[in-house]
């Protein structure tokens, strides 16, 4: 599986001054709590956010724009995002934009920018400066305003349809043992909400087999159970277990409010990642999970690992994780791994330091043993090249 985000660049958005990576089809950031990995993952939903509501909703979903852009003694009056993409039909480009604030407290797209090539010779582009376009490689274009993304405008092009989809459909979960145990009212069941609240609509909207590849790995992750399955109680649906009982014929059963979190958590992992197995309009091609081994027994880890690896076959999984026992496997690679820090209130992300690389390339340490030895570091050549902007080439048409 390709990596739909080859690339995220970011400047200026909350506790991150200055980031350029390159990401792998699954990835693991590891760092402390409060280290700023939280803050990586919600730039991808903050485009998606942007892109399906509007940027102004985004925003206010996250206060205002002074509580997104980050503060520091320098006072940043702007933030910055850039994604490297390739589409699922193999076409690749980018999409950026720069945030600005206003003196009266409002905000204005100060520049945007999309580029896709659909082949050697079908490449499109535009270039938007405070609400214009100043470059475009079509003629006719929609109205561009300033507090507004242009590539919602231009989604209805059908030379910027494809990146539009694929850019809004990316998912970020923090999952929620309380919502997943509550009564559900039905949905569609098309796409799983970030918290859980309509899992039982996802899960009776899966065809048999994925439901099986779920219920095989939940069976594997927690000893006992023989599966679940969606229960409709009058006009709203929960979720409904079966466990084995010793000395008993059949399972019994038992609804979601009787579950233990670490149980509902395991169910909304896998229904999170495996509901891109089957394909549909709404499936992501990019899933990012707040620490989902939280609340498993570090015997199902392992587990767990070998779901998401197995799903990021089809989609590119990002993961926050702080869990020796999630990555105390050899095979996984040193490219995999995004070391997180945060000095003095600033995050740093990046490869893992040379020392670290080399002693998984060898085999000599899992991630695990060296994230318990607290051996896992940012590379110090990070830090080094990112805090200034023009060196993190947000833009490939810089401003007139």
């Amino acid at each position: 599986m390709y990596p739909f985000i080859r690339r995220a660049v970011i400047r200026n958005y909350k506790s991150i001054a200055a980031c350029d990576l390159e990401l792998p089809a699954l990835a693991f950031l590891v760092g402390p709590n409060g280290s700023g990995k939280s803050n990586f993952l919600d730039c991808f939903r903050f485009v998606s956010d942007s892109l399906k509501t509007s940027l102004d909703h985004a925003l206010r979903d996250r206060g205002t724009i002074k509580e997104v852009r980050r503060r520091s003694g320098g006072h940043p009056n702007h933030f910055a995002l850039r994604l490297d993409f390739q589409l699922p039909n193999g076409s690749g480009g980018h999409f950026s934009f720069r945030i600005g604030a206003r003196k009266d407290g409002g905000f204005e797209v100060q520049s945007e920018e999309c580029k896709v090539s659909y082949g050697v010779t079908d490449e499109h582009f535009y270039h938007v400066e405070s609400g214009k376009v100043i470059r475009s490689s079509l003629r006719v274009l929609p109205a561009s305003l300033p507090d507004r993304l242009f590539l919602v405008a231009a989604s209805g092009l059908p030379e910027f349809r494809p990146v539009f989809d694929a850019l809004s459909r990316m998912e970020v979960y923090n999952l929620n043992p309380k919502e997943i145990q509550a009564m559900q009212k039905p949905d569609p069941g098309e796409l799983l909400r970030r918290d859980g609240s309509n899992i039982a609509s996802v899960l009776q909207n899966l065809d048999a087999p994925h439901r099986a590849l779920v219920n095989n790995h939940l069976a594997r992750i927690v000893r006992g159970l023989a599966g679940a399955q969606t229960k409709v109680l009058g006009s709203q649906e929960t979720i409904e277990f079966r466990q084995a009982v010793k000395g008993q014929k059949h399972p019994w059963t038992f609804l979601a409010s009787s579950m233990s979190d670490g149980t509902l958590r395991a169910l909304g992992v896998l229904v999170a990642i495996f509901q891109t197995q089957q394909r549909t309009s709404a499936s992501p091609n990019f899933i990012g999970l707040e620490e989902p081994e939280m609340a498993l027994h570090p015997a199902a880890s392992a587990v767990l690992l070998g779901a998401l690896r197995e799903a990021s076959a089809q989609s590119q999984i990002l993961v926050t994780s702080h869990s020796p026992e999630l990555l105390d496997n050899e095979d996984i690679p040193a490219e995999s791994l995004m070391a997180v820090d945060n000095i003095d209130g600033i995050t740093r992300i990046g490869p893992i330091d040379p020392a670290g690389r080399q002693l998984l390339r060898d085999k000599l340490f899992t991630a695990g043993e060296l994230l318990r030895q607290n051996q896992i570091a940012v590379d110090p050549a990070v830090g080094e090249n990112l805090f200034g902007e023009h060196q993190l080439n947000l833009f490939d048409y810089p401003s007139k």
